[in-house]
């Protein structure tokens, strides 16, 4: 009896737990929406135009503990692997006031462009980003193959562009830091 009930209480758990993922978690998408971003310097980026590498798109708040977290790992990750291919975006989040966003990424000494999404417009596309760190690796067929909410594995990311690179032709691939 004690079995059946601990069963039941585990059921029960995993099912709120799983509806509770997939009302915050962004709309499954398959293909990488064609979105043009503004970046905090002034240059427009279109996601279609950089088809053929792999993107990594991540939505950030500065007032986000686990975005500041992240940061120096993006930056290394960046500084690794961008001159193989790879492009980051860094979406700042709309209620995100630009002159902060600026600050920070002028503080944090940030290389990968950093877009403003001040009417949410790229959080839409991307299934209505509502939580932050939220990261999109897109390949370069530009399909998404990872998403995640929260802090990512930097060990698995890393992996999985470098196999993307691998496969595009790029023989050269970075090593773990």
């Amino acid at each position: 009896m004690k079995l059946k009930d601990n069963l039941i209480a585990l059921f029960a758990l995993a099912l709120v737990a799983g509806m509770g993922y997939l009302w915050l978690a962004p709309a499954g998408l398959s293909k990488a929406p064609d979105i043009t971003l503004s970046t905090i310097h002034g240059d427009k980026i279109t996601l279609s135009q950089l088809r053929g590498k792999p993107v990594l798109v991540n939505f950030w708040a500065t007032t986000c503990p686990g975005c500041i977290k992240e940061m120096p790992h993006l930056v290394a990750l960046y500084k690794a692997l961008a001159p193989k291919g790879l492009e980051i975006i860094g979406i700042a989040m709309p209620y995100d006031p630009p002159n902060q966003v600026i600050a920070l990424a002028g503080t944090r000494k940030i290389p990968y462009p950093i877009a403003l999404d001040i009417k949410g417009e790229a959080a839409h596309a991307f299934g209505d980003v509502r939580l932050t760190p939220s990261n999109f690796l897109i390949a370069p067929d530009g399909r998404i193959v990872h998403q995640k909410i929260g802090e990512m594995d930097m060990d698995k990311v890393r992996a999985m562009i470098n196999d993307m690179l691998a496969r595009s032709g790029n023989s050269q691939t970075a090593s773990a830091n």
